[in-house]
């Protein structure tokens, strides 16, 4: 296998650790505080990735109940779909479960990946939601694993090319490759830091009860 280009390996160690930490903290046993200490990190469950939080969360639900709160759709394929709503979005946009949002990062990998190094064709009329947490979980490590080998495929001239992903959901066809992969470590480190700040407030909930 060909070295990463230098300019991308910083940005491979930073999705690496991220995408460990996540895993980590939806897993267990223990997720690293950052210090090396290790925090205990219970399996999350399929009671804790539904989780609604406050009235009208957008989630992730049964085809047959139809959407949420504000939605007019469920996004994906399979028995279970994502709320969304064509543009424009409401606003301020509804609170997100866990779900939600790990079906969101799921979606982004798995597609960027395919328009990055695979078919070029997928779309997220062609996602599977998923409505477990074991098979979310499953599907997040698909998809990141799918990401990471994408980019081990491109060469140094391709991280300055225009449009080198055609994922059609982003400024992908606008900005170079380089910007993309820094822009969806972006995603994971802010998405995993929400998905972790849920899982606390799911045992604090359970604590105080």
């Amino acid at each position: 296998m060909a070295t990463p280009p230098a300019r991308l390996i910083p940005l491979l160690e930073q999705f690496d650790r991220a995408r460990e930490r996540l895993g980590n903290r939806m897993t267990g046993p223990f997720v690293d505080s950052g210090n090396g200490t290790g925090v205990e990190a219970p399996v999350m469950t399929d009671e804790e990735y539904l989780w609604e939080p406050v009235p009208g969360c957008w989630s992730v639900r049964r085809r047959s109940a139809g959407p949420g709160p504000a939605a007019t759709q469920l996004a994906g394929t399979g028995e279970w779909g994502r709320d969304t709503t064509s543009p424009p979005h409401p606003s301020p946009p509804p609170f997100t479960t866990l779900a939600w949002r790990l079906s969101h990062l799921t979606e982004l990998l798995t597609l960027r990946a395919d328009h990055t190094a695979g078919g070029h064709t997928l779309t997220r009329d062609d996602q599977r939601v998923v409505g477990d947490a074991a098979g979310a979980i499953a599907a997040f490590e698909a998809g990141a694993a799918a990401w990471r080998a994408a980019l081990l495929g491109v060469d140094d001239a391709a991280l300055d090319t225009v449009g080198y992903s055609t994922y059609p959901h982003g400024s992908d066809p606008e900005d170079p490759f380089i910007d993309i992969v820094w822009w969806v470590n972006q995603e994971l480190l802010h998405h995993g830091a929400e998905i972790a700040l849920l899982r606390d407030l799911y045992r604090a909930r359970a604590q105080g009860a």
